[in-house]
């Protein structure tokens, strides 16, 4: 009974990075986060993980150009393009991490068609 409960434990501390289908779940949403950090490791060979490099890297350049358009751009950008942009950037981190979380590949709306451009 000892011998269980051992491997039971062993089994709980095992932290999962990849889904039942093979799918490294972990290194997409960092893509999000840190887009070229799965860049540099064995992840960046699963299409899975590229995809939503892709996508993250999309969203990075999105959210510099409304911050670039929001504080160049008198009143309009600062009232306006910034705090809409960002929250559209908010939302579509929030999407693409829950999109990853689920292993779905699925672009980003108003942006993620973008992502295919991108050759890596």
């Amino acid at each position: 009974m000892a011998e269980e409960e051992k491997t039971e434990v062993k089994s709980e501390a095992k932290p999962k990075t990849k889904s039942s289908s093979g799918k490294n779940i972990g290194m997409a949403v960092i893509a999000y986060i840190i887009f070229f950090l799965p860049l540099l490791t064995d992840a960046k060979d699963d299409p899975f993980v590229k995809f939503h490099v892709k996508q993250g890297l999309t969203l990075l350049i999105f959210s510099i150009l409304v911050s670039v358009l929001g504080s160049v751009i008198p009143v309009l950008g600062w009232f306006i393009i910034a705090p809409i942009g960002s929250l559209i950037a908010l939302i579509l981190f929030i999407l693409g991490i829950v999109n990853a979380l689920n292993g779905k590949e699925q672009p980003l709306p108003l942006i993620g068609q973008y992502a295919e451009n991108f050759k890596f």
